[in-house]
């Protein structure tokens, strides 16, 4: 939440109420004292009229004749003086509200460039549509930072909304400026997940310009596209009309597994199937002894380079670079994490 905009807004609605108060009690006031002053020769809106072009400094000949009238005439220069004040004061106050609302915006996107600066191994998620929020939603429950891209600011600005950490870049994914914008040189992934097939190409392909290690998962409708983004860079491509038939085919053939697994993703425990690296400070040592088992994690096998063994034995030899295949919940992998990165286990 964006408290020093808050408190600005506030400054600047009571500024606006205290303005049109001001400026209806000069109303008032100017009436009363030039209908004393008329008399029972002018009326009451006659008075308004009077005090109304005087404070607005139309210079309309008087309504009320102030010739031969001393007080008339102080009176009238205590209303000027006072409703060119508050003029000014109420023009002042638009003025700021305008400059104001421009430069939280610019200080607001500079804060964000000098955040989106510092990330290290974050993530790209490049398109906010309806997959791209997806994406971002899930990240953000599983705890990973990450930057959205989109050439579309109402759709970044509405899920800052709903998220209001969200860090964000208006503009091209596929150009290289944004990207870089975005710390493409130190991101651990980028998710290339517009709606067109040749931008997220494009993405692809530029992101790995940059950073060649960078893993890219590219969206994908039409087949034919698939072997040109595997081509310009694409580590993973997810054809949307595949995998939602397959779900589909699940739905009907494994309905338990299926129910499962809708049920771990909305539980309050955000539990996943996620990999955790072995670091290479890792000292090589047998499965038996290591504390894989937890309340908040569970092992069920381990990626080599070469395959990926289920339910590996006590014997097995874990070693660094090895990828350990674990259900748990999002703290759950952090404390893994930091237990194999310390030797804790």
């Amino acid at each position: 939440m964006d408290i020093f905009g808050e408190r600005s807004n506030r400054r600047i609605f009571f500024s606006f109420f205290w303005s049109l108060l001001g400026f209806l009690a000069i109303l008032f006031l100017g009436t009363y004292g030039y209908k004393i002053i008329g008399g029972d020769r002018y009326s009451y809106l006659d008075a308004l009229f009077m005090t109304f072009v005087t404070v607005t400094t139309i210079g309309y000949e008087e309504v009320i004749d102030l010739h031969n009238n001393p007080a008339g005439q102080v009176f009238t220069m205590v209303i000027a003086f006072a409703g060119i004040g508050l003029m000014t004061y109420f023009f002042s106050t638009v003025t700021a509200f305008v400059l104001e609302s421009d430069l939280n915006t610019t200080l607001r996107r500079r804060r964000m460039e000098k955040t989106i600066r510092k990330l290290r191994n974050h993530y790209i998620v490049c398109g906010s549509g309806r997959v791209g929020r997806n994406v971002a939603a899930e990240l953000g429950a599983t705890k990973r930072q990450f930057v959205a891209v989109d050439e579309n600011l109402e759709n970044l600005e509405s899920q800052r909304e709903r998220k209001p950490g969200l860090l964000y870049l208006h503009g091209d994914a596929s150009d290289e400026d944004v990207l870089i914008a975005a710390n493409i040189a130190e991101a651990r992934g980028v998710f290339a997940v517009t709606g067109d097939d040749s931008k997220n190409l494009m993405i692809g392909l530029t992101a790995k310009q940059f950073n060649p290690s960078v893993r890219v998962v590219s969206r994908c409708h039409d087949t034919r596209n698939v072997e040109k983004m595997r081509k310009a860079g694409a580590d993973e491509i997810v054809l949307l009309d595949f995998t939602g038939g397959m779900r589909i085919v699940s739905a009907m053939i494994r309905p338990h597994v299926i129910s499962f697994l809708d049920e771990m993703l909305r539980s309050e425990n955000q539990l996943r199937v996620e990999e955790v690296l072995i670091p290479s400070e890792f000292k090589a040592r047998p499965l038996g002894p290591l504390l894989l088992r937890s309340g908040d994690y569970v092992l069920l096998a381990v990626r080599t380079p070469g395959d990926s063994i289920f339910n590996p034995p006590r014997d097995f030899m874990l070693e660094p670079g090895y990828r350990l295949i674990a259900m748990t919940t999002p703290q759950g992998r952090l404390q893994l994490e930091a237990a194999l990165l310390h030797g804790t286990l």
